[in-house]
């Protein structure tokens, strides 16, 4: 799996080497030029507003998973000072820059979907998307969920050593975060194997999780959870062997769904099941240790009513360890 790039960006030559590497990336996507003059500036101008309002400013720059036309994904994470105006700055034409009068109503203009959080104090993540194709891809009718996944390597590696994969089907979806045992190849070989068994494993997550142990034990192991998710039931049902997490998190309840002690291909005791309610308007997330297990979404309100994309990057952004991979994946039931 191709982790997203995570580029600094707090000087005006960093905002150049961005754009050169998501330009690189697109075409390596298959956009066509036009596309690629979007991606472009979409990352120029992101790029641009970190360095010139922004404190430790970053951009993240990947593939979203798609079944249709290829889509890069952008996110612009910073933590501060915020905008006090978004409404304003998102206006097609509205800088305090000294730039050309493109800005943010620009980047939101060129993106097929264009999403944000901004706290005044705290910061603000954006989130920009622009397909190869002539229209974004838009989520199934009848699925009932909504969901966005990012992998980051640990800082000096090219490979990420974690992995994540989704099925769907109507009112029901599985997911699965993997953790290879250290970080690197051989990490990202144990968490791939992982990721592949999962396409054809079946039953509750303790018996994927059984059939995972048997099917990885050539690799050096991996932390694994996996989940079942029911929309109809308002359900979750959980197990996991390793640090890798589950929280549900709404504006009155934050639970942890944790895994048992073991590693998956090595050693692991007699797994369980265990199904939690999924409470209205909570939101499902998982994550590989790369983040801290405390975080909090407390200080961000309305954060959760946003994006998934920009809640897994609020939750990168302030809760990031910054010396492994890192895996967040962030679903919500759909309320259309």
């Amino acid at each position: 799996m191709t982790p997203y790039a995570n580029l600094a960006t707090e000087e005006a030559s960093q905002v150049g080497a961005a754009r050169r590497e998501a330009v690189a990336m697109a075409k390596h996507m298959g956009f066509d030029d036009e596309r690629c003059g979007r991606v472009a500036l979409v990352v120029t101008e992101l790029g641009t507003n970190l360095v010139r309002h922004a404190t430790r400013g970053r951009l993240l720059l990947g593939q979203r998973r798609t079944s249709g036309p290829a889509c890069f994904e952008v996110l612009a994470l910073d933590s501060g000072p915020g905008m006090a105006d978004v409404e304003r700055c998102i206006q097609d034409g509205y800088t305090t820059g000294g730039t050309p009068g493109t800005g943010l109503g620009a980047v939101k203009r060129l993106s097929d979907e264009f999403a944000f959080f901004s706290a005044l104090g705290t910061g603000t993540v954006i989130v920009a998307r622009i397909a190869a194709g002539v229209h974004l891809e838009r989520p199934s009718a009848e699925c009932s969920f909504v969901m966005s996944g990012i992998c980051l390597a640990a800082p000096g590696e090219t490979e990420c050593g974690d992995g994540w994969e989704v099925r769907a089907a109507g009112q029901n979806l599985t997911v699965m975060v993997a953790d290879g045992l250290g970080h690197g190849p051989m990490a990202a070989q144990a968490s791939r194997a992982a990721t592949e068994l999962f396409a054809t494993a079946g039953g509750a997550p303790s018996v994927m999780l059984e059939q995972t142990h048997q099917a990885i034990g050539a690799t050096r192991g991996a932390a694994i959870a996996m989940a079942k998710l029911d929309a109809r039931e308002a359900t979750v049902t959980f197990a996991g062997a390793g640090n890798v997490m589950g929280r549900l998190v709404s504006g009155l309840e934050d639970r942890s769904l944790l895994s048992q002690h073991g590693t998956v291909g090595l050693q692991i005791r007699r797994i369980k099941d265990v199904t939690y309610p999924w409470p209205d308007h909570a939101i499902f997330v998982m994550h590989s240790d790369g983040i801290t297990s405390r975080w909090s979404l407390a200080n961000a309100g309305g954060l959760l009513q946003c994006d998934p994309a920009v809640i897994a990057g609020w939750i990168i952004r302030d809760h990031c360890r910054g010396r492994d991979d890192v895996t967040v994946v962030v679903i919500k039931r759909r309320t259309e």
